[in-house]
């Protein structure tokens, strides 16, 4: 009998499921935020908790099971210096699940599964255009009048092309594919 040995399967065998849960789990710590099924992402929540709570020991034992999940040294040390001390204060409830909606293809429910301190990315300032400043001579004592600055001399005769455009490369049996397109692929 299987008393109380309920688990999401999500139709996979054991090995695969375990590697489904642990690349999630990998993914989630990594982008903070992923966008997956309902199913998937009530699966690898506890794990994601599991692994943080983890974190907020920060032992040895504690960093040798999560690398035992994680497999990666750069992850582990990625939890334990970065995610775990964000929860510090926090008792429980590190990752929350945001409702998407259903998925047009197969009406399949998304959610969003994010962790719920979520650290802000610094946005990339935008580089500097180098401003071109001409630099001028000092003006000592010359005996030649200041002249405008000169400007560079460019090629006689060279005149601009118009752009040249390409042909689009030609569909696949000729553009089969309209011939069997339908209304409903219009929405």
């Amino acid at each position: 009998m299987r008393h109380r040995l309920k688990r999401l399967q999500l139709n996979r065998n054991t090995s695969w499921r375990k590697a489904t849960l642990k690349s999630m789990a990998r993914s989630l710590l990594i982008h903070q935020s992923i966008k997956t099924t309902k199913i998937k992402a009530k699966a690898v929540k506890p794990l994601a908790d599991r692994l943080i709570s983890l974190a907020k020991l920060n032992t040895l034992s504690a960093r040798r099971r999560a690398f035992s999940i994680l497999g990666e040294h750069r992850l582990v040390s990625l939890l334990f210096n970065d995610i775990g001390p964000r929860f510090k204060d926090r008792i429980g409830g590190y990752s929350r699940i945001i409702g998407l909606g259903a998925r047009r293809g197969d009406n399949a429910e998304l959610v969003i599964l994010e962790l719920t301190e979520i650290k802000k990315k610094e946005l990339k300032k935008p580089k500097k255009e180098k401003e071109t400043k001409v630099e001028e001579a000092p003006q000592a004592v010359s005996e030649k009048p200041p002249q405008a600055p000169e400007k560079p001399k460019t090629a006689v005769a060279v005149k601009e092309r118009p752009p040249i455009t390409k042909k689009p490369a030609k569909k696949f049996l000729g553009g089969l594919r309209n011939i069997f397109k339908k209304e409903r692929d219009f929405l």
